[in-house]
């Protein structure tokens, strides 16, 4: 249990300290195997090394007994697990290159699981369910016949093993039986031969399955070692430079300049753009590298096997390289006249709160998650829950404040999880806020409540926002429209409406789409909750 809980927390603290950089260097499944499977693998070893090491004392114990009774007999009952062992060792190699395509191939399962999770509401939008089903099936299907390779060669092993057992107890008989017949040895000690035999099956069934469990949790330990020498790029300067306590938010690659205390708003017909640019502001590696796969591919042995897994780790380090190269010369961020890269990483994380499209909810009270470092007053949580609206879902939790949220919030619509994310990251109450379409998964008339409740919240303060809806870009101080990979025009919304025709394309594009239906909110229980748990009564209230 020590060794499966305790790889279970060393990946738990790697993908803390790797943060939004593991990704980049290996597939999601591939944690989630090393935290689930992995873990479990060795926690076993852990458990049949114990057993093996008793199994082996007591193995000793009888020879040396037998030994002291029959040095022939002894010489047998010594050297039969040895010769067992080693006659079922050639079946081993073939057992560890099974096991390892299938812990390959099941790891590229949990990936694709994860990824169909995540994004299944997007799929059913586009009608992909049926097309990412029949990849998951056949995936399914391709990690089955793995498994049964792999345990077809296991029960050969084991199958040995209970051959040989049986085989050492025929030869024991056998020679026990010629020496009562010349006398050397009683009928008594015949007997007592014959049990010490039967002992040394347990034994070396043990010895067994230790073989075994040690090929396993040495594929795995492959695994995990790949997962655990990931280190992330961020060094501290060697003379950090504080931020200022004010300024203009420039990029350079993009030319985008959020002005100080204003709300400005990027709008893109590409919202990768726009979250690229969220991700630079907030000194975050943008999420453009796929991490290399991880299943050797089908078929590779031997030299073609050790050459795929070489290739997957040059790959890993060629990422790992660009990326500590990236975040060691100059950002190419300012805040004011610093540059992001010569600041400590923590004060930037301080000044600059970016919340994009992957945040997520923990299991935990509404508290917890509205207030996760217990900052807030009772009125300042009740406030930023109401400017995110999310008022419904503390009347909808029994117990109110201590109401408890599953894992990932999976008892709350998409638009509701997405208001408290939105009320948490309000309560951060960061100096400059980056929110990445924060109302994309609720209807218009929550929108426009949500966006001019946060205008007003967030008044003097530098806000950015990248979204296309007209109900945010009403309120906008500023507009910069961003097209391939910089911005090309800067304006008011009713400006840019007027005069640029690019602007009016995405923007008419937008109101083109449908909006999310997100019928949570329902008026029949206000004024049996408290007052701000209630909707307000219009739109234009801020």
């Amino acid at each position: 249990m020590i060794a499966l809980y305790g790889t279970i927390q060393m990946v738990a603290r790697k993908s803390v300290q790797m943060g939004h950089v593991l990704p980049r260097r290996t597939p999601t499944g591939e944690a989630l195997s090393v935290a689930s499977s992995d873990s479990d693998e060795f926690g076993a070893l852990t458990e049949i090394t114990a057993r093996a090491g008793s199994q082996l004392v007591g193995y000793l114990v009888v020879a040396a007994i037998v030994l002291n009774t029959s040095l022939a007999m002894g010489v047998l009952v010594l050297v039969a697990a040895p010769v067992i062992v080693g006659v079922a060792l050639p079946l081993l190699r073939p057992l560890h290159r099974r096991q390892e395509v299938e812990r390959s191939r099941n790891s590229d399962l949990t990936s694709m699981a994860t990824d169909i999770v995540a994004g299944l509401r997007i799929l059913r939008g586009i009608g992909g369910e049926r097309t990412f089903g029949r990849n998951y099936a056949g995936q399914s299907q391709r990690t089955r016949r793995a498994g049964v390779s792999a345990g077809l060669w296991q029960s050969a092993i084991e199958a040995t093993g209970v051959l040989l057992s049986g085989v050492f107890l025929v030869l024991l008989m056998w020679a026990g039986t010629r020496r009562v017949l010349t006398g050397d040895l009683s009928v008594g000690q015949l007997i007592s031969f014959l049990g010490y035999g039967l002992f040394m099956v347990g034994p070396i069934q043990t010895f067994f399955e230790f073989a075994q469990k040690l090929i396993r949790a040495l594929v795995s330990a492959r695994k995990a070692i790949a997962l655990f020498e990931q280190a992330p790029p961020w060094r501290e300067p060697t003379s950090p430079v504080p931020l200022p306590p004010g300024g203009d938010l420039v990029d350079e690659v993009t030319g985008f300049v959020a002005v100080s205390g204003l709300l400005t708003i990027v709008v893109s017909a590409v919202p990768e753009a726009s979250a690229e640019l969220a991700d630079r502001l907030g000194r975050y590696l943008t999420a453009d590298v796929e991490p290399p796969a991880e299943e050797p591919g089908r078929g590779l042995k031997g030299r073609a096997a050790r050459d795929a897994r070489a290739e997957r780790a040059a790959a890993r380090a060629r990422i790992a390289a660009a990326d500590k190269l990236h975040v060691s010369r100059d950002w190419g961020v300012r805040l004011g006249d610093v540059d992001l890269g010569a600041a400590r990483l923590a004060d930037v994380r301080h000044r600059i709160v970016v919340s994009d499209t992957g945040s997520q909810l923990f299991a935990g009270t509404l508290q917890d998650a509205i207030d996760p470092h217990g900052r807030l007053t009772r009125q300042e949580a009740e406030d930023t829950i109401r400017v995110a609206n999310a008022e419904d879902v503390y009347d909808a939790l029994p117990g109110g404040w201590q109401g408890v949220l599953d894992e990932r919030g999976r008892g709350l619509s998409g638009g509701q999880r997405q208001r408290v994310v939105l009320a948490r990251v309000i309560g951060a109450d960061a100096g400059i806020l980056v929110l990445v379409e924060p109302t994309s998964a609720v209807d218009a008339h929550t929108e426009a409540r949500i966006a001019e409740r946060v205008t007003f919240h967030r008044r003097g303060r530098t806000t950015v926002v990248t979204t296309v809806s007209p109900l945010w870009l009403h309120h906008a101080d500023r507009v910069a429209l961003l097209d391939g990979g910089r911005v090309v025009a800067v304006g008011g919304h009713d400006e840019l409406l007027e005069t640029n025709a690019a602007y009016r394309g995405v923007v008419a594009r937008a109101l083109d789409d449908p909006r999310p239906s997100d019928p949570e909110v329902d008026p029949s229980r206000c004024g049996r909750e408290p007052a701000f748990a209630c909707p307000p009564p219009t739109v234009g209230e801020p």
